[in-house]
């Protein structure tokens, strides 16, 4: 099996593909294409089983395009970083409240979870602590 790099860039009416082991281009309609398309040139001009094709494919996006990408995995980490330090604090709230003596329901109650939430939340809590 041998991998062959593919890069893929947004023409006026098409994807164009560019296999470098081939130094040849050919193109597709859909992004869903580019996989058939490639593998097609490379079978035609070395000759290769399709079987023995393995592509590594890289779109190259306009730049506002990977900036917003890029803007948006930062914010989706910084996201489940906030949402682990939520749950952390709740945890230690749930904690609390039972060490002052709310029965499991209370907490429940109070926190609007479930007696079995906030069983795992003080259990959570103290294993955090």
């Amino acid at each position: 099996m041998t991998t062959y790099r593919v890069e893929v860039e947004r023409g006026k009416k098409y994807w164009t593909v560019y296999v470098p082991a081939v130094d040849r281009w050919t193109q597709a309609r859909k992004v869903s294409e580019i996989g058939e398309m490639a593998q097609d040139l490379i079978e035609c001009m070395l000759d290769v089983p399709a079987a023995e094709i393995e592509l590594d494919i890289h779109i190259d996006l306009p730049a506002e395009v990977q900036e917003r990408l890029d803007r948006a995995e930062a914010l989706r980490a910084e996201a489940a970083q906030a949402q682990g330090k939520a749950a952390e604090e709740l945890r230690g709230a749930a904690a609390t409240l039972h060490d002052i003596g709310l029965s499991m329901r209370e907490i429940g109650q109070v926190l609007g979870v479930s007696y079995q939430r906030a069983h795992q939340l003080v259990s959570g809590g103290r294993q955090a602590a």
